[in-house]
């Protein structure tokens, strides 16, 4: 008899019935970048297995939980942002900086994670879907040099409160830092201290809904302003 289903590859039930909508939902992407996006959807489950990625009770819907999230709020980023280097602070899964470089071959993603096994996950990654555009950088974003950053994102890596302590350093003044966030954004920002107020000012870029769960999320920009 054959290995169980949750046994094979190492891979969880939810992993081998994982669903793939992402064609039906974003026709307008081109079948490039359709495919490497089911490439990388594909990565990410079956090398959760090994490390924690994403959550186990996501593994199933991750093609809305996760792809569809980075590509809507990808698309609202990048008609936002000029800048043509973007880092990914607290890159770990590679969402939403995989899903940038893929999206938009003309920009560079610098995916900034410090745990040594994602580094090495999203490092196999940029090799398996052939990304020339994008590297990891495994350090801390406090150890990025003052002043580097023009423009930065990042997915559930902390609050924005947190995110702009953590990062203030590295960005320099006009710098971008966007957030990706659910329908708490409004609190995170209401959240963000006066001494922070005064060094960085937010804006919401833009809201949009999963495309079958209906669920809430945003992109949150923070602009450096001294």
């Amino acid at each position: 008899m054959g290995e169980p289903a949750e046994k094979k590859d190492g891979a969880s039930t939810q992993a081998l019935q994982a669903l793939w909508r992402v064609p039906q939902w974003f026709p307008k992407l081109s079948p490039q970048i359709l495919e490497t996006m089911r490439l990388f959807h594909v990565e990410l489950l079956h090398f959760n297995a090994k490390v924690n990625l994403i959550g186990r009770g996501t593994e199933r819907d991750a093609d809305e939980a996760h792809m569809a999230d980075s590509i809507m709020g990808s698309e609202l980023l990048l008609k936002h942002c000029k800048a043509q280097i973007i880092y990914d602070i607290g890159s770990g899964n590679g969402l939403p900086g995989i899903a940038l470089a893929i999206m938009d071959p003309a920009r560079k993603l610098k995916l900034v994670e410090k745990d040594a096994r994602k580094s090495e996950f999203l490092k196999q990654i940029i090799f398996r879907l052939k990304l020339s555009n994008a590297e990891v950088l495994n350090v801390r974003l406090e150890e990025i040099a003052q002043g580097t950053i023009d423009a930065a994102v990042s997915r559930g890596f902390a609050t924005i409160s947190k995110a702009l302590l953590i990062g203030n350093k590295a960005f320099h003044k006009d710098s971008m830092y966007y957030h990706f966030k659910t329908t708490t954004w409004s609190t995170e920002i209401a959240e963000i201290p006066s001494q922070l107020c005064a060094i960085w000012s937010p804006e919401l870029v833009g809201e949009y809904s999963l495309p079958h769960a209906q669920a809430r999320r945003a992109v949150v920009v923070t602009k450096k302003i001294v």
